[in-house]
């Protein structure tokens, strides 16, 4: 039993070359498991030949994340982002999810924050729904949860990300699809839209974000604290997102998986509960949702 588990890193990224498994097992030796999540065809791969290769604590996740549907370069948490021009293409990934290792399909769904300059914005809204729309579908194929990216853009007409995924969760769990529902993962939203998320079965993952200073809005902003303290403990994930957004006391570092702890004592101080309660039941909402890694 591990004494936490990131559900969400990228140790496998290109930030870490040549370092992946020395981390990972010095963050498997230090009692906490870390699911790889893949963004595109390539990172998915290597997301399972490294969980295959580092053996127990060390998992996978397979998707196709929406910035990767058109090209762009930005910068996400002070590092560059180069994206692809891929189609989520169930043939590729279904060996992947068949893997023993691969315990979600993820991370998928909808991002109106970084847009493409080649593609109107209506054309790649749609285009991002069919492909979540898809990977829902496969996910529910494979029997398996699925891990959801949702950011809201900066205009009133991209500010709908979060209106446009509920409504598709909404369509698709009516449709009897996908007992093993998924996590909103490094949810920045409020505690209203966090309950909505609840109701409908997803569990909530908080990432360091919930560390930074608190602001009125954005990120660090009150409303997420709010929702930290709101969600339902058997609801309730941690995760690192690593490398990106490095928590207190290691701000503008790169972050690794072990910073997790970090997350996961801040949420404590929030909810007014022990440390060790907060890894346990994070641990065991961990296990239950990712199956796999019972």
């Amino acid at each position: 039993m591990p004494r936490l588990v990131d559900t969400h890193a990228h140790v496998h990224f290109q930030a870490f070359a040549g370092e992946t498994d020395e981390i990972l097992r010095r963050t498997v030796a230090n009692g906490i498991w870390v699911n790889l999540i893949g963004t595109q065809s390539t990172t998915s791969k290597n997301a399972v030949e490294a969980a295959e290769r580092l053996g127990e604590g060390v998992f996978a996740s397979v998707g196709l994340h929406p910035n990767h549907l058109a090209q762009m370069h930005f910068d996400e948490d002070e590092l560059a982002v180069q994206t692809r021009d891929e189609r989520f293409d169930p043939a590729y990934y279904a060996p992947l999810a068949a893997h023993p290792k691969t315990v979600a399909v993820g991370e998928c769904g909808l991002d109106y924050y970084h847009l493409p300059e080649t593609i109107p914005f209506s054309e790649l809204r749609e285009l991002q729904r069919q492909q979540f729309s898809l990977q829902l579908d496969f996910a529910h194929e494979h029997d398996l949860p699925v891990v959801i990216h949702c950011r809201d853009g900066r205009t009133p007409e991209t500010a709908t990300a979060h209106a446009d995924l509920t409504a598709l969760l909404i369509e698709w769990f009516a449709r009897g699809l996908n007992p093993r529902r998924g996590v909103m993962h490094c949810y920045t939203g409020d505690a209203a839209a966090a309950a909505r998320y609840v109701d409908l079965g997803m569990y909530v993952s908080f990432s360091g974000i919930v560390t930074f200073p608190p602001r009125k809005t954005g990120e660090g902003s009150i409303g997420l604290q709010e929702a930290a303290r709101s969600v339902p403990a058997d609801r309730l994930l941690v995760e690192t997102d690593a490398p990106y957004l490095t928590p207190i006391p290691h701000r503008g570092e790169r972050n690794e998986p072990l910073h997790v702890a970090h997350v996961a004592r801040y949420l404590a101080s929030l909810r007014g509960v022990t440390e060790e309660a907060i890894s346990r039941q994070t641990t065991q909402n961990a296990r239950t949702l990712f199956h796999k890694m019972a």
